[in-house]
């Protein structure tokens, strides 16, 4: 779905929840949010529907049947309402309500897995070290209250479970959080979706300390947009991102250190509140922090010598070391990245060097370097920001280039033609080579390999020597 007609969406539905809340309670407002309530069921449904083959279908399955479950419960609650003596404090619509929490945690863990299979270790053991910690924060002011305060078993057992299926969605939004992966509009719709949802929750187990609840159960809802922004992220045209694996997160980030030093300390920290300020609670509590600082810094150092280390291997195995421009294997990346399918034209570029075999035997290895090096700074400069100009190896160079028709191709290697007939200077003498250069271009939709292409490009090159050197041959269909 475009973007525009998404935004209209997520307004429309803001619109139907300020309404809905401003005659919550009222027939009118429980017709509006049923109504509601039902047309984002069969959005998610229908999103969850239209997922395109080749993409994982499961995950956006269990986010429709959390959604259908949740407004079974606020139906099932209704029904309650209009047709029983009263509403039972514990019944049938929680068990719908509880059930949604932990199937939208298994799909966000399932995304989590395919953006970054087999590199989810990092991931899973932080977002189970912050889990535990609001756990324990969720134990102490949560659910122990709640404890013993129901006049049956499952008025004692049910209360208590809500703020453990907040848990384990905060669990599963986490590893969606600290996995590697793209973040783009359809992550953030998903981790707004699941903050707005928490939140909401502790509201419900916090508010009615300070307020009368029955105006914190005007927030209810509230609970449609997190609905709304979730499948919003469905119906997005790059929701992909969500479950396509994703380059290596190379840095770590200091929220996440620091997240991970708050998590320590929240042990200590809710023995000292739970025990009361004694001034040798204090000291631990001081030496706790200190330590845990100490250790994390610690750990920061080593992580970052870590990751220069791989950054310069990753680097080195991408790149050519004379020139610094991207070798073959990034290249063909590039290529099955964009060939398969493409959305628009598509060109490429075979570059050979004429003249080269004579500057490396008159001059030197150092010279056939530096024309190497001034090539390759030149070719760079005649490219846009979007091309990618590659050394496959010797004196052989590729440009790839998105979105270029086959004219604008062809004025490209004619650019470059001339850029690199251009004499190069190297200790007082003018260095003379040229290039020919063989172009394979695709217009829209017609398909292309990266094999195919370059082998095109290729021998279009050796066309162009054929044909007496420093010039370009365009191959054909």
């Amino acid at each position: 779905m475009a973007t525009g007609r998404l935004w209209a969406l997520l307004g429309g539905v803001t619109g139907a929840i300020a309404l809905a809340m401003a005659t919550y309670g009222t027939t009118f407002g429980n017709v509006v949010y049923v109504l509601l309530y039902g047309t984002l069921c069969t959005a998610a449904w229908v999103a969850a529907a239209r997922v395109p083959g080749g993409s994982p279908r499961r995950p956006w399955v269990l986010v429709a049947l959390a959604q259908s479950l949740w407004l079974l419960g606020d139906l099932i609650e209704l029904a309650y309402y209009y047709f029983s003596v009263g509403v039972p404090s514990v019944g049938i619509a929680d068990v719908c309500w509880l059930s949604g929490y932990p199937l939208i945690a298994v799909a966000l863990t399932m995304m989590a897995r395919r953006r970054a299979p087999g590199r989810m270790r990092g991931a899973v053991l932080d977002g189970l070290t912050l889990a535990v910690a609001a756990g324990l924060a969720a134990w102490q002011f949560l659910i122990v209250p709640l404890l013993g305060t129901g006049t049956s078993l499952a008025e004692t057992i049910v209360p208590p479970l809500y703020p453990v299926a907040d848990v384990v969605l905060l669990a599963g939004i986490l590893f969606i959080a600290l996995s590697p992966g793209t973040r783009g509009a359809p992550t953030l719709l998903v981790l707004g979706a699941v903050v707005l949802y928490l939140a909401i929750d502790v509201s419900y187990n916090v508010l009615p300390y300070f307020l009368d609840y029955g105006l914190v159960e005007r927030i209810g809802p509230l609970i449609m947009l997190g609905n709304a922004l979730l499948i919003a992220a469905c119906l997005h045209r790059g929701r992909d991102e969500l479950t396509r694996p994703g380059s290596h997160v190379k840095v770590l980030h200091p929220s996440r250190v620091l997240f991970l030093g708050l998590a320590f300390l929240t042990a200590p920290a809710l023995t000292l509140i739970q025990e009361g300020l004694e001034k040798n609670a204090v000291a631990t509590l001081v030496a706790t922090a200190l330590s845990t600082g100490f250790v994390l810094a610690r750990f920061t150092l080593a992580v970052r010598e870590q990751e220069r280390a791989q950054a310069q291997l990753a680097y080195q195995a991408r790149h050519d070391a004379l020139t610094g421009l991207p070798n073959r294997a990034m290249l063909t990346d590039e290529m099955d990245r964009t060939l398969p399918p493409r959305s628009g034209p598509v060109a490429v570029l075979y570059l050979d060097l004429d003249g080269f075999k004579q500057v490396n035997d008159e001059y030197g290895h150092e010279a056939g370097d530096a024309v190497l090096t001034a090539v390759a700074g030149r070719l760079s400069s005649a490219v846009r920001n979007t091309d990618l100009v590659v050394r496959l190896g010797g004196d052989e160079f590729v440009l790839f280039c998105p979105e270029l028709a086959a004219d604008d191709a062809i004025r490209l290697a004619e650019r470059v033609v001339a850029d690199v007939a251009r004499p190069i200077p190297f200790r007082g003498r003018m260095l003379d080579v040229g290039a020919s250069v063989g172009i394979a271009a695709y217009g829209r939709g017609e398909p292309a390999r990266e094999r195919d292409a370059l082998r095109a490009a290729d021998s279009a090159m050796y066309e162009a020597k054929r044909r007496g050197r420093g010039r370009w041959v365009l191959a054909e269909a």
